[in-house]
């Protein structure tokens, strides 16, 4: 029972960090930054009178505050009859951005999009992550924004030095490791440079220069910031939505009819190349080793870009989710515990094959659980028993009541 009351206090403590007096006029970062990034969107819609997207996200844990409708198709989460094929497989992606569901050959555009809107907002914001989103080489990425830090960082620390206060635009290390990145231009003005044309000292030449204003010059915690949030800054990466469903306890859960979109091949090769293996196994069937067979098994296994995985629970309820194929056993674990009553409680999960999954590191390949797979959900069995004995833990309904409530039926 000791065990069972560690657990009990461990909960009770609040999984937060406070920060205490913070800075002002500080440029968030990372998920903060995304966040007031919407924020910012959100309030410059009302300000143009718009209305709120219809859309509603159906999980929480990853959107933004704020919402934004923008000028794109949306894809509503529309409820169809399990009697459609693949309806229970919608492949959607969330933008990081405004928490919108797309599809994916949409959501691209939508995600530029909603930055080009967040430069009226805020322009540092939507610079820094144009600089990281747009420019789809990270090295170069990584190399541009080391170099614009560092011109801000030589103004931090010597602010009275007029040569860091100025940039050549036609100097060799900016025009190659700079001004070639997307977005590069619009961080300079947003952070107080000015384009002037200066003569060039000791020569009869003029030149185009960034120069950094004297207002800017005058507040150097604010350009500690914006060096500060170009460096952490990371690209806008839309994730899969899970597109979760509850079903009623079934015998059928173990029935899955996957639609062309889970495949990296297109249906044509898949047929080609099935046909070609069939022939080469009437050929060669009684020559094949274990190994060889284990090689041609990873093979199978990377034509898959997505999986289907079903969990049935004790009281035999099945929730289901999509992820991608090389994501890790771990995210499986997060997503379930976002659905159950006493999600502290530690739990097991089972394989198919009837072998318990412990390495959270390992892809969704490297288990074999794709292109689907139903797992079976079990408590932890070492302290099962101490939570059955305490008051108040019900442990026959493992899933949140609200989500019992919409549980559909297999067809």
């Amino acid at each position: 029972m000791c065990a069972i009351f560690f657990v009990f206090l461990l909960r009770g403590i609040p999984d937060k960090t406070v920060k205490a007096n913070p800075a002002p006029q500080r440029q968030p970062s990372g998920q903060a930054q995304v966040a007031a990034a919407s924020a910012a969107i959100a309030r410059l819609e009302s300000k143009q009178g718009k209305g709120k997207t219809t859309h509603k996200v159906s999980d929480t844990t990853h959107a933004p505050d704020a919402e934004l409708k923008q000028e794109v198709k949306v894809i509503p989460n529309v409820k169809k009859s399990e009697t459609e094929n693949h309806s229970m497989y919608n492949i959607m992606f969330r933008c990081p951005l405004t928490g919108e569901i797309l599809e994916k050959e949409e959501i691209e555009s939508h995600i530029k999009k909603s930055i080009e809107m967040l430069s009226t907002a805020d322009p540092i914001s939507a610079s820094i992550m144009k600089i990281h989103t747009f420019n789809k080489d990270q090295d170069k990425v990584k190399l541009g924004v080391e170099t614009m830090a560092r011109y801000l960082k030589n103004i931090i620390g010597n602010p009275n030095e007029v040569k860091y206060q100025k940039i050549k635009l036609s100097n060799k290390v900016f025009q190659e490791k700079v001004i070639c990145l997307e977005g590069a231009h619009e961080f300079f003005e947003a952070v107080g440079f000015e384009k002037k044309i200066l003569a060039l000292q000791g020569q009869d030449l003029q030149e185009e220069f960034y120069v950094l204003g004297i207002d800017s010059l005058e507040i150097l915690s604010d350009l500690q910031s914006y060096h500060d949030s170009l460096l952490s800054g990371e690209p806008l990466i839309a994730t899969l939505d899970r597109q979760q469903q509850i079903f009623e306890p079934s015998f059928q859960a173990a029935k899955f009819d996957l639609p062309n979109d889970f495949y990296n091949l297109t249906v044509e090769e898949i047929r080609l190349e099935q046909k070609a293996r069939t022939e080469k196994l009437q050929q060669d069937s009684m020559l094949r080793t274990k190994a060889m067979r284990e090689r041609d098994e990873k093979q199978e296994k990377k034509k898959y870009k997505y999986t289907v995985l079903r969990i049935r629970f004790p009281d035999g309820y099945i929730l289901q989710g999509l992820f991608c194929a090389q994501e890790q056993l771990s995210v499986l674990v997060e997503f379930i515990r976002q659905h159950l009553q006493n999600d502290w409680l530690p739990f097991d999960l089972i394989s198919p094959c009837g072998q318990k999954l412990e390495d959270e590191q390992l892809t969704f390949i490297e288990c074999g659980l794709v292109p689907s797979a139903l797992l079976t959900f079990r408590w932890d069995e070492a302290i099962l028993a101490d939570v059955k004995a305490t008051d108040g833990y019900n442990m026959e309904n493992v899933l949140k009541q609200d989500l019992l409530s919409s549980a559909k039926t297999f067809s």
